[in-house]
């Protein structure tokens, strides 16, 4: 496991209903301000909901299906933004099983490590530089990209 996390404590789709209620109580702000308050989103990331499609290899919680998809409708019965954004930021996650471990700790390994991707951009482009690439384009959105560590840009 990597440093620093634990195993979730409660299995995710009962973490999840056990949100609930804070869930519904920051929907007008969630509405209002466009995004996951840092209270709520301190609470998710403490029950490990965005770490649910994680392999444990990575420090993930690595939850079967069936568990997933409870969590996230429960987490939906409170506030469809909410599940949104803990269910894309798990479906980029489920890219850590592809990746070098080394690199996939760096990425998801954190507690509060999320990616937020979003549609392709048709102005994107990667330009090989020394240390790198120096990346340019104009994206639309990406689901959770306020809250997130890292953005993937396609």
């Amino acid at each position: 496991m990597a440093a620093g996390l634990r195993a979730a404590a409660v299995p995710a789709d009962k973490a999840a209903q056990g949100l609930v209620p804070d869930i519904l109580a920051a929907a007008n702000r969630i509405e209002k301000e466009r995004e996951l308050p840092a209270d709520l989103l301190e609470k998710l990331h403490a029950a490990r909901l965005f770490h649910m499609l994680v392999p444990k290899s990575v420090g993930g919680e690595q939850v079967d299906v069936l568990t997933f998809y409870h969590a996230i409708e429960a987490i939906a019965s409170a506030d469809a933004s909410a599940a949104w954004c803990v269910g894309q930021a798990n479906g980029v996650a489920m890219a850590a099983a592809y990746l070098d471990p080394a690199v996939a700790r760096e990425v998801f390994g954190g507690r509060t490590s999320t990616v937020a991707s979003g549609p392709n951009s048709r102005t994107a482009k990667a330009v090989r530089v020394k240390d790198g690439y120096r990346v340019s384009g104009r994206w639309g959105f990406a689901s959770g990209s306020r809250h997130s560590k890292f953005l993937g840009a396609h």
